[in-house]
């Protein structure tokens, strides 16, 4: 059994599974470690406090920071760090959300691109861009979440904001698909990439497979999943 203070504070780095959502997740640990002696004061149990320091998608996998007790302070400092993604880009055809939680809505030409366009087109992105983030995202509108305004039908304009993209690496090309490693800031979205990226090249894509590998100095190789973390407590 692992020695844990989760009032004091730890840093859990978890291997986030596929379509679940992060706050899922925080939940789950939230109830695994409730009943922790750690947890116990003058011989009364204290409510743990616990959170992640960085949303991934449902259909996302990897690298998902979770901080509990005194550690939770320091969220912040882990949603500011580098981070580095892993994935495959469809094109050729596009979804509502950019990913495949929804079904296509369009297709598109795909016979003009060839693999030089394709490694040519991913310079337009390096270095500092503006991106325009999903509506289907936690991003707020007025004090909404655009998702909640998504989601009941209706559209509203989100602003561009700046994102810095240092590396943007094509690893496989076999189209339809195409794979690719992402390093970028804080605030980027891969799915909102995909689309831009799809769009330059006079076509149109979409995001089916990412996987978070790297936060800060945080690796997914570090990361255990939510079994291993509940057979440590044991």
């Amino acid at each position: 059994m692992k020695k844990y203070d989760f009032r004091a504070g730890e840093v859990l780095v978890i291997d986030k599974p596929l379509t679940w959502t992060s706050f899922q997740v925080v939940n789950k640990l939230k109830y695994l470690i409730k009943h922790h002696p750690s947890l116990v004061v003058d011989g009364k149990r204290v409510e743990p406090k616990i959170g992640h320091a960085g949303t991934l998608d449902p259909l996302a996998t990897g690298l998902l920071i979770v901080c509990t007790g005194k550690q939770t302070k320091n969220i912040e400092l882990y949603q500011g760090q580098e981070k580095e993604y892993t994935g495959t880009f469809y094109i050729g055809a596009t979804t509502p959300c950019f990913d495949r939680e929804k079904e296509i809505d369009a297709y598109y030409p795909t016979e003009h691109i060839t693999d030089e366009l394709i490694y040519t087109t991913t310079k337009q992105f390096i270095g500092k861009i503006q991106q325009t983030p999903p509506l289907f995202s936690a991003v707020k509108i007025n004090g909404k979440r655009a998702y909640d305004i998504a989601r009941a039908g209706k559209t509203a304009e989100i602003k561009p904001k700046e994102i810095i993209i240092s590396e943007f690496k094509i690893t496989r090309i076999a189209l339809p698909e195409v794979d690719f490693r992402v390093v970028c800031s804080k605030g980027t979205y891969i799915r909102s990439l995909a689309r831009d990226f799809g769009e330059a090249l006079k076509s149109g894509a979409h995001l089916t497979a990412l996987r978070r590998t790297r936060i800060g100095n945080y690796h997914v190789d570090e990361a255990i999943t939510i079994d291993d973390f509940q057979h440590s407590l044991n």
